[in-house]
């Protein structure tokens, strides 16, 4: 349930509705703004009298939340929310682009990736170092030891890093290494590990699921906020079909979806979307003109002899050449690269 207060309601009033609120179970999550303020009930309210609520003067409206997300719900937070990464900014008006390799191998192609990616424009620099795989004969990344190789790019690159987490047993190791925090598509109905990212306060970039709606990916997303966790990030990094030309199904109209379900931003992963690497060219502008908060896209120095998904990753030069166009799409639409 949403509740709008009046322009230029008393605090009092507002604590009064809050407190008899709080005092008969509900949980609830204030957004005070510039010329209101917004109360987010969250709990069963179908025992709550809505007229009773209305009575009070400075109640606007009282608005009934139908989807079963409430603080990922655009109606609780009414403005864009950005998430803060190290002084960048994910969901403002600056489109920022994560890239990196697939996985990490050693530390001179880290290195040499980080240095591309960075002098291409890229803000974030994105590698696996454990990797989730369909076989168990696949390269399954170099673990702890690729955790190390990525703050050693950080160190000589200044890009803050962007790796996947498998398991809430590497939580504590994460929170320390890592900038932000990725489930991927596999995960992103591991509850118990949403619950404890719940508990961090780091930011949490999570994939959507192979088959997933997108009310369950936004259900995702509720699990850890729930827990107090609001720096969420979704990334639509394609979804399976009956199409297998791709190597998934690019699910752009999720873009304008979630813009209008939810305040979280969302970033689009061209690179997993189609498994080919002429295709995340014009996969990623379409994604900027639809109004994409910013992209991840798999670079590689050597993608003929990668250890994974070098069919889908791009040469450092290549990657500039589309940083360059993407810069004039995001002016035409009134943002920043």
């Amino acid at each position: 349930m949403i509740i709008v207060m009046k322009p230029g309601a008393p605090m009092q009033e507002c604590e009064k509705i809050k407190n008899g609120l709080i005092n008969n179970g509900f949980q609830i999550n204030e957004i005070v703004g510039v010329n209101m303020t917004i109360l987010g009930v969250i709990g069963d309210t179908s025992t709550l009298d809505i007229n009773l609520l209305r009575v009070n003067d400075w109640v606007e409206k009282v608005m009934r939340v139908q989807e079963p997300f409430k603080r990922a719900n655009r109606m609780f937070h009414p403005e864009d929310s950005v998430v803060d990464v190290n002084g960048i900014k994910i969901g403002g008006k600056k489109i920022v682009v994560m890239a990196g390799p697939c996985s990490v191998e050693t530390e001179e192609q880290i290195i040499s990736v980080a240095k591309s990616v960075k002098l291409g424009g890229a803000a974030m620099l994105r590698g696996g170092a454990f990797k989730p795989r369909t076989s168990p004969y696949s390269f399954q990344g170099l673990k702890e030891k690729g955790l190390e190789l990525l703050k050693i790019a950080k160190q000589e690159t200044g890009l803050p890093i962007v790796t996947e987490i498998m398991s809430a047993d590497k939580i504590e190791r994460f929170v320390e290494d890592v900038d932000v925090i990725q489930v991927g598509a596999r995960n992103m109905q591991n509850f118990e590990l949403l619950k404890e990212l719940g508990k961090t306060n780091k930011p949490i970039l999570l994939k959507r699921g192979l088959s997933a709606t997108i009310e369950e990916w936004i259900m995702s997303a509720e699990y850890i906020m729930a827990g107090g966790n609001d720096n969420v990030i979704l990334c639509e990094r394609g979804i399976r079909t009956f199409e297998t030309y791709t190597r998934n199904t690019l699910d752009l109209s999720a873009i304008p979806a979630v813009k209008k379900l939810s305040h979280l931003p969302i970033v689009i992963d061209p690179s997993h979307a189609s498994g080919m690497w002429w295709m995340v060219e014009p996969m990623a502008k379409a994604a900027i003109a639809a109004g994409a908060d910013g992209l991840i896209i798999e670079v590689h120095n050597d993608p003929e002899h990668a250890l994974c998904d070098g069919a889908q990753s791009l040469k450092p030069e290549r990657f500039a050449h589309l940083m360059g166009e993407l810069k004039g799409i995001a002016q035409i639409i009134g943002r920043e690269m």
